[in-house]
């Protein structure tokens, strides 16, 4: 079995020429296909998102052009809110055990050394790309009946040219029956595995993406191991990616772990996502116990940028409402848990006044 570069008459003999031989793959695996393939006008890289999660579309009913994912003010915000501490990020790891390291330093030599942990502490922190899930793929190139019940296998060819970006690699499966056909979505994922190995990717999903197996993660709080897998296995816009995200950011959410992700390059995705189903108070009560009470306005601040035709936008942008009172708005009008949020704002205050009166 090999892979093949792709002459035009090659082409012209996966359609149906004869004269030529091919060099394919076989597979015994009977994949189904189960989408239309749309190649991408550009190269899909996964650190550079094609389209965020909310639509690029004016509302119908607002003049304001809603922010997505990628839009710098947004970044801004999920980044702050994200947090920066230096212990979580460079946390040990699992390896074999080695005699510390001791150095001894200067102040100014110490200082040069934080500055760049802190810079490498941000580049870990760079948030993965959230994206619409992309179209199934269900293109059939020709229907050769001729060829019909000669083999009992598929064929998959693969052009291997390495100069060709894998959203535009061109990928075609021979059923048995004699259809020609685009490969599907995960056809190709296996494929491109097989002849140009991401590390950490395998072939086939490891069997911890199962649901039995998530939730023994889950209940273990390796939120942030499941989603780290979960982008080393899967492409930004796959299905399974989009799934096991949102069913993680569920999980977290039912059970108040917010913190597990924070200060990881999960926590904006996590916001995102909340911010998207109106689902924030959880997370906003969270901030508000400990004492991030700027997180707490920059969450609600988001939440006024995608849905500013809310009751919510409308009546602080009235008010001009800022801080404290920002958050407090957003409680009256469309918090599900506005009591519970008002009567820890209240808390929050009132340990502050202690605090300040104690110092």
């Amino acid at each position: 079995m090999a892979a093949f570069r792709t002459p035009v008459s090659l082409w012209k003999f996966l359609i149906g020429s004869r004269g030529l031989e091919p060099v394919c793959i076989r597979t015994q695996n009977q994949l189904q296909p189960d989408a239309l393939f749309q190649p991408l006008p550009l190269p899909f890289v996964v650190g550079l998102p094609r389209r965020g999660l909310s639509s690029d579309v004016e509302s119908g009913t607002s003049k304001i052009k809603k922010p997505t994912f990628t839009d710098e003010e947004v970044q801004n915000i999920l980044i702050k809110m994200t947090g920066l501490n230096l212990e979580k990020i460079f946390k040990p790891a699992i390896q074999e055990l080695k005699p510390p390291t001791y150095k001894l330093m200067t102040q100014a030599q110490l200082e040069e050394a934080t500055r760049k942990a802190v810079q490498a502490a941000k580049v870990r922190l760079k948030m993965p790309p959230v994206l619409e899930e992309r179209a199934p793929i269900n293109d059939v190139l020709a229907e050769d009946t001729i060829l019909e019940g000669t083999e009992t296998a598929k064929y998959v060819f693969t052009d291997i040219s390495r100069s060709i970006p894998h959203r535009e690699r061109f990928i075609v499966v021979r059923e048995p029956s004699g259809t020609l056909r685009k490969a599907s979505w995960e056809e190709r994922d296996r494929m491109i595995q097989i002849y140009f190995p991401k590390e950490g990717r395998r072939v086939l999903p490891p069997i911890i993406f199962k649901e039995e197996n998530l939730k023994t993660m889950y209940s273990q709080d390796r939120h942030a191991d499941v989603l780290n897998l979960c982008i080393a296995q899967f492409e930004p816009d796959s299905p399974e990616y989009i799934k096991v995200h949102h069913q993680t950011y569920e999980d977290i959410d039912k059970h108040g772990k917010y913190d597990l992700l924070r200060s990881t390059r999960h926590f904006g995705g996590m916001a995102w996502y909340f911010v998207n189903k109106k689902k924030i108070d959880g997370l906003l009560i969270d901030q508000i116990q400990r004492d991030l009470i700027d997180d707490a306005t920059s969450l609600v601040q988001l939440y006024h940028m995608l849905h500013p035709d809310g009751p919510s936008a409308q009546e602080a942008r009235e008010q001009a409402a800022e801080g404290i009172h920002l958050i407090k708005v957003f409680a009256k009008t469309e918090a599900q848990r506005g009591a519970y949020i008002e009567l820890t704002l209240q808390t929050y205050q009132e340990a502050f006044i202690s605090h300040s009166a104690a110092s």
